[in-house]
């Protein structure tokens, strides 16, 4: 009877140990390359609502900002602040994506077989909140809650274990 006591006491133990990345692997129909991504987390915060998705390719590793509702607009000097949970230390990014005013903005870093120091950090430390400054110096400032900050580093971290298996 202890012993089924035990065995249902740690059940959730286990249960939280598999939490396995939830990827989804696609092979683009021209290039023939195998592309895996985290697809679109939604995510509110200040009343921004905006999808973030972290691709990974056998050349680089994406990651894809997209803001819903109000119009953004983001050209090649648009810039992410990315400040860190419990730490003065921040990191900044310049838009690699296109120029637009649809919400997209990305950041990307190429996937090599030594994980470059700002990445491994994304993917380490949990983010507490985001700057972009998009064109004509607009900017978005976004907090996320502790829930949100956890979903976001278990999602870098997880394209991260996965695209060193991409590599050629």
């Amino acid at each position: 009877m202890k012993k089924v006591f035990l065995l249902l006491f740690l059940l959730p133990v286990f249960a939280m140990a598999q939490d396995t990345c939830q990827l989804k692997k696609e092979t683009d129909p021209f290039t023939h390359e195998t592309k895996i991504s985290t697809g679109f987390v939604s995510f509110i915060s200040n009343g921004v609502k905006f999808n973030v998705s972290v691709d990974a390719t056998p050349s680089q590793i994406d990651f894809f900002f997209w803001f819903t509702g109000d119009s953004k607009c983001f050209d090649d000097e648009s810039t992410i602040q990315l400040n860190y949970e419990g730490e003065r230390l921040k990191a900044n990014f310049k838009n690699s994506g296109s120029m637009n005013c649809e919400g997209a903005f990305h950041f990307s870093f190429r996937n090599t077989v030594a994980t470059p120091s700002n990445l491994k950090k994304i993917g380490e430390r949990k983010i507490s909140s985001f700057k972009i400054t998009g064109a004509n110096n607009t900017v978005t400032e976004i907090t996320l809650n502790e829930d949100q900050r956890q979903l976001f580093r278990r999602m870098t971290s997880c394209v991260l274990l996965q695209a060193k298996t991409l590599i050629k």
